[in-house]
């Protein structure tokens, strides 16, 4: 409890370890504020599914707040003018305000608000966060938000934040890289997914490291590396040390 966990990845998708962490704490009985950006509600429900979770009887008994960005996004801009007192989470792309308080307030009040008693550690998972960016929030704004969801969830509320994040160390998206770097620094568990050097396998198909960071707790330790790859099948992910896949052995 009271961890912030950041998902990375580079030169590949890392979407499954948001699958896996979504499924884990409903089925965990945490109340989960899901701030996807990236995908549908059916398509992260179909995939739930095959890992034995449904979405959409969470939400109807107020264990999942899900949060459709695309269909915010795209309300907002094309949609009914918003209803007095009901902004939207997603707010500042009508420039209306360059923060992202609007979408923090949405994550305070979804975890701090009546019924959150009723389960147990509230969780915020946010896919992807490289899209706010995208969007035109700037870097500070992004880092600001995250800031006071730590404070608010894992601080306050001893509960568990859970962020990804695309990278790219060759990119020229300075404003990414910084976000990126800042959150790394901030963070108490890094899973960082990573295409293969060689390119593609059919056994393995990226490599995850994984970073403790035990230097943020005490000064004098050194963080704790472990280096896996893994292949992705139907309905699970398997992981192996480096050389021991199928295409090895």
């Amino acid at each position: 409890q009271g961890k912030f966990t950041l998902l990375r990845d580079t030169r590949t998708d890392g979407s499954f370890l948001v699958h896996h962490f979504l499924s884990f704490y409903l089925r965990a009985g945490c109340k989960v504020c899901f701030v996807a950006l990236l995908q549908s509600f059916s398509h992260y429900s179909i995939v739930a599914q095959k890992l034995g979770v449904n979405l959409a009887a969470a939400k109807e008994r107020g264990q999942l707040v899900f949060l459709e960005g695309l269909k915010s996004c795209l309300d907002l801009l094309f949609g009914e003018e918003e209803q007095p007192g009901q902004p939207s989470p997603l707010q500042f792309l009508s420039g209306s305000g360059c923060d992202l308080r609007a979408l923090f307030d949405f994550v305070r009040v979804s975890l701090a608000g009546a019924g959150a008693d009723s389960w147990n550690v509230p969780v915020l998972l946010v896919d992807d966060l490289s899209v706010l960016l995208s969007l035109g929030a700037a870097p500070v704004a992004v880092l600001d938000f995250i800031h006071y969801c730590r404070v608010c969830v894992c601080c306050q509320l001893k509960g568990n934040v859970v962020v990804l994040v695309h990278s790219n160390e060759d990119s020229e998206d300075e404003e990414n890289e910084l976000v990126v770097n800042s959150l790394c620094h901030h963070s108490d568990l890094i899973l960082w997914a990573e295409g293969l050097a060689t390119g593609f396998c059919k056994d393995v198909h990226g490599q995850i490291k994984i970073i403790k960071r035990l230097s943020l707790r005490q000064a004098a330790q050194q963080d704790l590396v472990q280096i896996y790859q893994y292949k992705i099948q139907d309905r699970n992910v398997t992981f192996f040390a480096r050389g021991l896949s199928a295409a090895v052995l």
